[in-house]
């Protein structure tokens, strides 16, 4: 018996044609395609190649194209069942099959009908040995129903209920994708809280208010149809409940305790747990008596569903879902079970055999139920087939014996479950072919020598040939262990040598024939690496080389690749790639890894390995970083004139490369024992080419440099004189300046020792007087630096030029520089000084420039010496001190500033030169006009009374010019620190005291007072001072004592003005003076300390800063020292800063006034226009006021509620100036309210840092006081309007 053609697994190069292993072993039609040239010969019976999913749901708009291929040879025919019985398309016009193909297009766009079309498709593929068929395919049209029109109640719920808004799709084919969305298609966010089931429905733990809404809607889409339908809008309404009452998770679904599940084997399981409750309860999953499944187990929907993909029987179990929150917990049983369609364990495969062989197919499925197994021949159950004595059926498995060509057909075994079927072809196909050879004649082979050799022999024959070896033409067969025999037609030669060279001969027979075919083997010598690169340590900034040597056969060409831990090199130039070397300059700690050779051939490759360790600290103790040791054998060649080549041998780098190496000399003529640097090379270069200059005895010497320090100087070179020659160069720095008016001196610096370029070096100094016409006087000096013309006229410019020379001749012809002979001090002083005043402080002074013949120098600039002589104010002399101001260059006039005023002052002016100066010119006498004067130097306020004050005070420090009076100003200041009308007295300039009378008793006053000259006042002092009380209750001043003191010291009226962040505390105090003030504060109705600030001087008002907006506060005001005591608490609340305060004015007496006096206007008006009309006058009163509208009297806008032709931006503009305040320069109580709040953060009143007011209390600055209602910027009638309104 034969054996049957079957597959057989051997390892055989991937070369070894793919042909063969379908032929030979015929197992997947499907995958591996036969050869074009055997498949026109060979017969074989129908193979299902491609089909229809077996549920298969269609668009019922397009055209239902059932698939059906098939291949065989014969081509196979095609037929088609439905629903069991034979479909006969050529009986409907709208069903066509594809030519060639046994796929069907039924024309639905054409005026079918998808629903006529339903029912169960087979496909049955046939030709002369046998036929095949295809999975039963089921035919549905997608369907996509509209919503059942439904009456949608809204959804009243109580904050905190749970809630369940139903979807319920209508039933689709496939069922829809379900989401939920608002009016604006806008998907509703999920959360813990709220999710969406697997059913579809929205589910809400609980509900918050947030979640009223009317436009919650539910859509289904149905992927096949690309259609989606939409659910009416749902409602849903919370109503609020405070508090909400917390309650513990309930399950919303599933419901009750236990609950099923059947899932099948290979699907995702999917296991849903939703809970409501407050707070929004957390799910947690468990299986019981066991483990989730890693890998496969996945949590969505924000862990309230569990999801464990291919699933198996051995995820059957329960698992449980539980809900938990702070009150407590819920949970629920899911008993799984997974069952199963049926799978393969074994599918039939195809047989091919040749006449008779044995063979058998089996079919092995299992499943959950275990499935039913049946068989088919062609497509007809077994029991009904035609018989076949070759053939027997036992179970799962068809025994075939001694097959003859007839046996060929086609088996289907079909394994069945209430779960699904499976269903396999296999054919036995019963061939008689004489031998082929497919691989190609005289193919070559090249191996590498010791490797082994594959000599394919690719075959085909039914019965199954036999092949033989033969090497040579005339060779034996060959045998033995040193070859291997494939089943595939294989020739293997385990270990090729040289002497295997040669033809090799396949021979295939069996009994319907013999072929053979020759093929041809070359063995090639191996590629080898003879020598590796090897295991390096390097220091960093150091040099390494691998080496990479390689012997290989002549007839191959080799490659070479360098790679870095089994990567490119990097793009560096410090990579070096040789033809048999990689080599790396400055190594960095980047450099660090593995460095692989690989040498490719066509046939072979081959690799080497070394490590590259880079250090930058000894890599153990013994080994020391160190300046590296100094050079040694040093030695000049290639001696020229002006040029030698030293070279020498680096020392020891002691553990750190040599960066560079320093080249020194000494000149042994001139300089002997020192040494000057000459030139460094890089660390790798150990020869230079050195420069050199003649007439110098050189000597070398060499110097390492490493990252630790200089080497030792080495030893020094042999000498070498260089020759003589004439100077190279000339003295540098040449110049010409007479010490002297009568002499030049030409200064030089000397050339250096080995400048001289020989013996005998001298300087020739040659000078002549320039712009005039003389010839060029020269004198050679010895080498020194200085030469001193004298006889020369003053200050008059040379040209001046020094040559080196020494005994073998001249330098180069030099430059010429240009010098001067001495100076001397300036002839003459600048004439027609002019002084021009300025102003009382600045004067300009002018002056005519002297010739410059007559400076006898470089003239440098002038000098204006002033000086003041006395004050005119004073007539009195004191110590005279000089000022002096110099003005470089050829300025003929400057600014005299710092004056005094009304003084009288001396200047004169001199020219310098680099000498000095000169003679100065006749003295200028001017005088500054008067200016304002300094402030009084005091104010004293002493003997205050009922109403009266003393004032006393001295004269300006700096009058300025002559006193013409004093000014005088003051004001009463009112409990709430508001300023009264203020009062200015005139005094004559001789008075130095006064006594001011008429005051109000016990009544605060603030005084400025200044003085005046016929320019103007000088700036002004304050004072503030208090009148005394009545006469009862108080004592007598004693004699000399200033204000009089209460019986007893009290704090009362502590007031409180509240901004955002501060607040003005201001209060009343009777006592004592110089008492020591504080003020404390806390949050009211706090327990924490009182905070105490300290009020500085006596002042009787003080900001507290820092303070927190919008919270309440006590205070209270406090003295410290012999009379210490305590204010009663105030409390106040600090708010948001006003921009400004709006005035009530509707009560305020100027506005009733107003309002008055346009009313009579306008009835004065009327009457007039009344007696016109009477008398047949022709005034146009309705157009006069339409054109010549009074924007006092136009009607308020319907709008804003504002007057025509106003706008806010004046509601703020104060009264303009010419507002009186009544005769008795007292302030009434409706044009200034008493509170500080005013004087908040507007625009027109603010704190001082000190706590002192700007604005309305204050002025601008104290420098002009307040004048009456001035100080006040009362409302305008615009805002007393807009007030009323």
């Amino acid at each position: 018996m034969q054996p049957k053609i079957m597959m057989r697994k051997k390892s055989i190069s991937a070369s070894k044609a793919s042909l063969v292993l379908f032929l030979c072993q015929m197992i997947s039609a499907l995958d591996v395609p036969l050869d074009s040239k055997l498949l026109e010969e060979l017969s074989q019976p129908p193979t299902i190649t491609q089909q229809s999913p077996k549920d298969y749901i269609v668009d019922p708009r397009e055209n239902i194209v059932i698939q059906c291929e098939a291949k065989g040879k014969p081509p196979p025919s095609f037929s088609w069942t439905r629903n069991g019985t034979h479909f006969d398309i050529d009986k409907d016009a709208q069903v066509t099959m594809k030519p060639n193909s046994g796929t069907l297009v039924i024309n639905i766009m054409n005026g079918g009908k998808a629903e006529a079309y339903e029912g169960v498709y087979q496909c049955t593929a046939r030709n002369e040995r046998g036929a095949a068929i295809s999975n039963n395919i089921v035919i549905r049209p997608s369907r996509s129903p509209l919503w059942t029109k439904e009456r949608l109640e809204p959804n009243h719920v109580r904050e905190g209920d749970s809630l369940v808004l139903h979807c319920r799709p209508p039933v689709g084919l496939p069922p829809p994708i379900i989401f939920w969305m608002d009016n604006a298609f806008q998907r509703l966010p999920q959360s813990e809280r709220v999710s969406q089931g697997l059913n579809g429905d929205l589910y809400f733990s609980n509900v918050q208010p947030e979640d009223t809404r009317e436009d919650y809607i539910c859509y289904a889409r149905f992927n096949h149809t690309q259609t989606i339908q939409q659910k009416q809008p749902i409602s849903v309404k919370v109503y609020s409940t405070k508090p909400v009452t917390e309650r513990q998770p309930v399950l919303l679904t599933p419901t009750g305790s236990t609950s099923t599940k059947v899932e099948l084997r290979g699907n995702v399981l999917l296991l849903e747990c939703i809970a409501a409750g407050v707070p929004t309860p957390v799910i947690r999953w468990i299986k019981e008596g066991g483990e989730l499944p890693a890998n496969r187990t996945f949590f969505e929907n924000f862990e309230k569903t569990l999801k464990i993909i291919d699933v198996s029987e051995a995820d059957s179990g329960n698992y449980k879902c539980i809900a938990r929150n702070i009150l407590g917990s819920a949970h629920h049983v899911i008993s799984v079970t997974v069952k199963a369609a049926p799978y393969w364990i074994t599918a039939p495969r195809n047989l091919v055999l040749s006449p008779g062989e044995d063979g058998t197919l089996i079919c092995r499925a299992n499943g959950n139920p275990k499935p039913n197994i049946s068989w088919l021949a062609n497509g007809v159950p077994i029991a009904i087939a035609p018989e076949d004595p070759s053939r027997k059926v036992d179970g799962d498995t068809i025994i075939f014996s001694h097959v003859q060509e007839r046996s060929s057909a086609v088996y289907q075994c079909n394994a069945s479950n209430e779960y699904g079927y499976l269903l396999a072809n296999a054919f036995v196909n019963v061939l008689a072919e004489p031998p082929r050879i497919l691989t190609t004649a005289n193919k070559l082979y090249q191996v590498i020598a010791d490797s082994p050799a594959l000599l394919d022999c690719a075959y085909f024959g039914s019965p199954k040939p036999e092949i033989e070896w033969f090497k040579g033409v005339k060779g034996s067969i060959l045998r033995g262990n040193e070859y291997i025999f494939h089943d595939n037609g294989t020739l293997e030669i385990p270990v090729a040598q040289k002497d295997s060279t040669g033809t090799y001969t396949c021979v295939a027979r069996n009994e319907l024939g013999k072929i053979q075919n020759e093929v041809h083997l070359e063995v090639k010598d191996a590629t080898m690496i003879i020598k590796q690169p090897e295991y390096k340590v390097i220091q960093r900034y150091g040099q390494v080389s691998f080496e990479c040597i390689i012997k290989h056969d002549s007839t191959l060409l080799p490659t070479i690749i360098w790679l870095k831990d089994n990567d490119a090199l990097p793009d560096d130039e410090r990579f070096l790639v040789g033809k048999d070397n990689l080599t790396i300059m400055n190594v960095t700690d980047k450099d660090d890894g593995t460095y692989t050779c690989i040498v490719n051939t066509t046939l072979d490759s081959v690799s080497a390995s070394a490590v590259l360790t880079v250090v930058a600290a000894p890599p153990t103790p013994a080994i020391i970083y160190a300046r590296p040791n100094p050079p040694f054998d040093l030695e000049l060649t290639g001696q020229l004139e002006r040029s030698v080549e030293l070279s020498w041998i680096p020392g020891d780098e002691n553990n750190s490369p040599i960066t560079n190496f320093v080249i020194e000399y000494e000149d042994g003529l001139h300089e002997p024992g020192v040494w000057h640097y000459q030139t460094e090379v890089p660390g790798t270069q150990t020869t230079v080419q050195l420069k050199l200059s003649p007439y110098v005895n050189y000597s070398f010497r060499v110097i390492a440099v490493n990252e630790i320090g200089r080497s030792q100087p080495s030893e020094p070179s042999e000498q070498y004189l260089t020759k003589s020659a004439n100077p190279d160069e000339n003295p540098s720095n040449v110049q010409g300046i007479g010490s002297e008016p009568d002499n030049l001196v030409i200064t030089w610096e000397s050339l250096k020792g080995f400048q001289s370029n020989g013996p005998g070096l001298q300087y020739k100094v040659s000078w002549r007087q320039k712009d005039v016409d003389d010839e060029w006087t020269s004198v050679i000096v010895a080498n020194v630096s200085k030469y001193i013309v004298s006889g020369t006229p003053t200050f008059v410019p040379y040209e001046i030029k020094v040559q080196a020379l020494n005994d073998l001749g001249y330098a180069p012809e030099p430059s010429e520089v240009i010098g001067h002979s001495g100076e001397d001090l300036p002839m003459v002083a600048p004439g027609n000084v002019q002084v021009h005043v300025i102003n009382s402080t600045l004067a300009k002074v002018h002056w005519d420039p002297v010739p410059l013949k007559t400076v006898r120098g470089h003239l440098q600039g002038y000098k204006v010496y002033y000086w003041k002589v006395q004050s005119l104010s004073r007539r009195s002399r004191r110590h005279v001190e000089k000022k002096i101001l110099t003005f470089r260059g050829n300025k003929t006039f400057g600014m005299l500033p710092g004056l005094e005023p009304y003084s009288s002052y001396k200047l004169n002016v001199r020219v310098v030169n680099g000498k000095g100066e000169g003679p100065a010119s006749p003295d200028k006498i001017f005088k500054t006009p008067e200016g304002v004067p300094s402030s009084p130097s005091f104010l004293k306020i002493t003997n205050p009374t009922l109403d009266s004050l003393t004032l006393e005070w001295g004269s300006p420090t700096h009058p300025n010019g002559v006193l013409i009076s004093y000014i005088l100003k003051f004001q009463p200041i009112n409990n709430t620190h508001e300023l009264g009308p203020l009062v200015e007295i005139r005094i004559p300039a001789n008075e130095s005291s006064m006594i001011l009378k008429n005051l109000n008793y016990s009544t605060r006053y603030k005084f400025y007072f200044n003085a005046q000259t016929s320019v103007g006042s000088g700036s002004q002092i304050t004072e503030e001072a208090v009148t005394i009380m009545d006469e009862a209750g108080i004592l007598r001043p004693a004699v000399g004592a200033g204000k009089v003191q209460p019986l007893y010291p009290r704090i009362r009226n502590v007031t409180t003005a509240a901004a955002e962040t501060y607040a003005n505390i201001s209060w009343e105090y009777e006592g004592p003076d110089h008492a020591s003030f504080y003020v404390e504060y806390g949050v009211a109705g706090s327990k924490e300390d009182w905070k105490k600030e300290i009020v500085n001087g006596s002042r009787s008002f003080f900001v507290l800063k820092g303070l927190t907006p919008g919270t309440a506060y006590k205070v209270r005001v406090g003295a410290e020292g012999l009379f210490g005591f305590r204010s009663s608490e105030d409390v106040f609340e600090t708010g948001p800063a006003m921009a400004s305060r709006q005035v009530d004015i509707a009560t305020q007496g100027w506005f009733i006034g107003l309002m008055c006096a346009v009313a009579l206007l306008i009835l004065i008006l009327l009457i007039v226009c009344f007696i016109r009309r009477n008398k047949g006058g022709k005034y146009p009163v309705k157009e006069k006021e339409d054109a010549h509208a009074d924007p006092e009297i136009q009607p308020m806008k319907e709008d804003d509620g504002t007057f025509g032709e106003y706008s806010d931006t004046e509601d703020h503009k104060p009264l303009k100036k010419g507002s009186r305040t009544p005769s008795d320069r007292t302030v009434k109580k409706e044009d200034s309210d008493d509170s500080l709040v005013d004087y908040g953060e507007g625009v027109n009143g603010q704190f001082n840092e000190d706590g002192s007011f700007i604005g309305q209390y204050s002025g601008k600055k104290e420098k002009e006081p307040a004048e009456g209602n001035e100080s006040s910027e009362a409302p305008s009638p615009v805002n007393a309007m807009n007030s009323f309104v």
